[in-house]
């Protein structure tokens, strides 16, 4: 990527605050319902990078719809800035686990879609902008490139693109990097983690990985198992700028182990109910060695 890329809005005095409070979430009538999210509450803090963690099919999606207006609470609030989410806006975007680039716009027609639909940048000062942020995100020799002829870390990169121009107040990541192959991966983690830390703003990173929420995290939320709380906030000290080799630390190491231990105890409770435990213990020993 060139050193010599234009300047991109620095996000350091980011003061975005999003506040959970008392959530509940259920579905289905009577008999049938489900209770998917309970007395859920949470603080993130303006420029912070907070990792959500959770046992699968926890409720880590439905916790995502609501931040970004998608759903709606049946009870409690949630504020950006003091001011109630009622609905999607461009101060919060999202990049979910699969592509949402649309296939037959280019790379940078991509970037620049929300702004002209908006028309909040035009002319040379959108083209200028979107230059700049695909040059920042390496693909500024693909910008004339379709989605399907880019790789699935170029088009992650695209999507973060597409989020980036809009300067959202909050970044809201649901498993991003999710079916990329583990070389993809590890490096889209790396590059994530150096943009946030040039840019610096407030980030909800939801992720089923450990190491990952590990090496992103400046708070790790570990939830329970269904109906989703907050189980416990691990705040990770490791120094930035972080790159891989921190992973084989002590302190990750006793981060993990932490963190582990949690998500044992919340994942169990399910298998109780199914009588697998025995298997279910043997494979979750296996993966924390």
């Amino acid at each position: 990527m060139s050193k010599s890329s234009p300047q991109i809005s620095n996000a350091t005095d980011d003061k975005t605050t999003v506040e959970l409070k008392g959530v509940c979430r259920g579905y289905g009538e009577e008999w049938s319902r489900e209770e998917v999210i309970s007395d859920f509450n949470l603080t993130i803090t303006p420029g912070e990078l907070t990792v959500m963690v959770g046992p699968s099919g926890c409720g880590k999606s439905t916790l995502v719809n609501l931040v970004a207006g998608f759903d709606f609470p049946e009870s409690g609030e949630i504020l950006i800035n003091g001011t109630p989410v009622t609905g999607p806006g461009h101060d919060r975007m999202v990049v979910f686990q699969e592509t949402a680039l649309m296939p037959w716009l280019t790379s940078y027609q991509n970037v620049v879609f929300g702004p002209k639909l908006r028309g909040d940048l035009k002319g040379e000062e959108l083209e200028a902008e979107a230059n700049a942020i695909l040059d920042k995100v390496g693909l500024s020799e693909f910008k004339d490139k379709y989605p399907l002829q880019l790789s699935g870390g170029m088009q992650r990169r695209a999507e973060l693109a597409r989020a980036m121009i809009n300067k959202p107040l909050l970044m809201i990541m649901d498993e991003p990097f999710r079916g990329l192959d583990a070389m993809s991966r590890e490096l889209m983690q790396e590059f994530f983690v150096r943009l946030f830390e040039e840019n610096r703003r407030t980030n909800l990173f939801v992720t089923s990985e450990i190491e990952e929420a590990i090496f992103l995290a400046d708070r790790l939320v570990v939830l329970s198992n269904r109906p989703t709380s907050v189980r416990q906030i691990i705040d990770i000290k490791l120094p930035r700028p972080r790159d891989f080799h921190m992973l084989g630390s002590t302190e990750a190491y006793e981060y993990k182990r932490e963190a582990m231990e949690l998500l044992h105890e919340e994942a169990l409770k399910s298998f109780k109910r199914t009588g697998d435990q025995n298997d279910f213990l043997d494979a979750f020993s296996k993966r924390a060695e």
